[in-house]
């Protein structure tokens, strides 16, 4: 894969097919939270497509954008001031419909040539990924992509889209509404919905600031990318050992997030250390869980950052099956916790204690984490309907969160996701160590599905 290389064509910018509304729109109370202030950036590998996919898949975000208009505006920062007026200070959409970013490239090879972008260096992802936006350009658009198509018609789209606008199942919302209009429907399957503060009720007692911070600074950690494929038949047998144990049965991502932590706990810790507290934190869908729940179609972060704190000399030593259970704890106290979050009640939303005070779940501020080495954030993109999106010529072959944004390189971070077809089981993609403890973490690892 060394010699790889992409031409990129002049990027433009899409535009709604049709006019749509002006103004400023708020965003919601998660949405504005500093830790979400960042770009994702994913890859999707298509193993089919033809000479016309390009076009279609960008007339396709055109008439996507008619109804998903707010999209088509652009993020208005606090310290950029009123600027077009409206969202008082705080940081909010301005529907200018001056569009997405789009860029069509040519790699030199088949997708066989590169074995499908499996397991590709990040410099491979990079070139993969929209860039050169034009310096005339006052503010970033919030969704940007690339389309490369290779040798073979096989392509490989490159989204960027900002996370404080929407989370994972919000961005394949409107990803599969292109895909709907790209194989020939005349409206989404399901309407978008926006009405981020009556969906997302803000805290009653306000502990933000008027104006939300900038993303919160974090240390420059050299963390190496690493990938660890857990078959199907190992995390079976690691299920069915808990549920023979315990008599109740666990999740795919219970056991491989606590097979995670204590594995990267093991490899970083130091034993003169092992008093130290570590942190697990992992994100919730509270579509459901609000009151009422969310509508079908609400687009917006809807996300609940449930953190579980233990003494590292206990998650050491601890089984895997005890560390499960301690997840599922945290998962059992996520709507209490996120009541309490919103309703701020006389108790300040203070963390709760358990567990003989080894345990705690919910920090004072859920959405404000500490970025540390100690803490490791795990996300789980099997559930984010990423893996469907279909403009025609089928599904993906695989969808991955691609070389992390630079404000995401900084802490650790593993996400769950599904290998390539026609592999089972699941990937992580680890940005979680530093090189020195990347020996441990794999040994660890190893061992944990031997």
């Amino acid at each position: 894969m060394d010699g790889f290389s992409v031409r990129k064509l002049l990027g433009t910018m899409v535009r709604p097919s049709e006019p749509t509304p002006s103004g400023s729109l708020n965003l919601s109370v998660i949405d504005k939270a500093p830790e979400l202030r960042h770009h994702v950036r994913v890859l999707f590998v298509f193993k089919y497509g033809n000479e016309k996919s390009a076009e279609v898949i960008k007339e396709a975000v055109s008439k996507a954008l008619v109804p998903y208009y707010p999209l088509a505006g652009r993020l208005q920062e606090p310290s950029t001031g009123g600027g077009g007026g409206g969202g008082g200070g705080e940081l909010h959409i301005f529907c200018t419909g001056e569009g997405v970013w789009f860029i069509e490239s040519y790699a030199e090879c088949t997708l066989a040539d590169v074995n499908y972008i499996d397991d590709a260096p990040l410099h491979i992802q990079e070139k993969l990924l929209p860039d050169s936006i034009p310096e005339v350009m006052t503010q970033d658009p919030i969704v940007l992509i690339q389309m490369t198509r290779f040798k073979c018609e096989g392509f490989v789209l490159g989204l960027i889209f900002s996370h404080s606008v929407c989370d994972g199942v919000g961005a394949s919302q409107f990803l599969n509404a292109v895909g709907e209009f790209a194989r020939g429907l005349d409206r989404p399957s399901i309407d978008p919905v926006w009405l981020r503060n009556q969906v997302i009720p803000s805290p009653s007692t306000e502990r933000l600031t008027p104006a939300p911070p900038p993303p919160p600074l974090m240390p420059h950690y050299q963390l190496k990318y690493a990938i660890f494929d857990m078959p199907a038949d190992k995390i079976d047998q690691l299920k069915r050992h808990f549920s023979n144990l315990i008599g109740k049965a666990c999740s795919t991502f219970e056991v491989l997030t606590a097979g995670l932590w204590r594995s990267r706990t093991r490899a970083i810790i130091d034993l003169p250390n092992r008093s130290s507290m570590v942190k697990l934190v992992f994100y919730a869908d509270i579509r459901r869980l609000l009151n009422p729940p969310a509508p079908p179609g609400f687009y917006g972060n809807c996300i609940f950052p449930i953190t579980v704190t233990v003494p590292g000399k206990w998650l050491v030593k601890a089984s895997l099956v005890e560390v499960v259970q301690v997840i599922k704890e945290g998962k059992a106290k996520l709507p209490s916790c996120m009541n309490k979050w919103i309703n701020c009640s006389s108790e300040g939303g203070r963390a709760h204690e358990d567990v003989d005070d080894d345990l705690i779940i919910l920090d004072d501020e859920p959405y404000n984490t500490p970025f540390d080495y100690a803490t490791l954030r795990v996300s789980d993109g099997g559930r984010l309907g990423l893996d469907s999106i279909n403009f025609g010529w089928g599904e993906p072959l695989h969808a991955f969160l691609a070389g992390l944004s630079p404000t995401m390189k900084m802490h650790p971070f593993c996400l769950l996701w599904a290998p390539p077809k026609p592999k089972t089981g699941i990937r992580l993609r680890t940005w979680c160590v530093e090189e020195s403890h990347l020996p441990s973490l794999q040994y660890e690892l190893t061992k944990m599905v031997e």
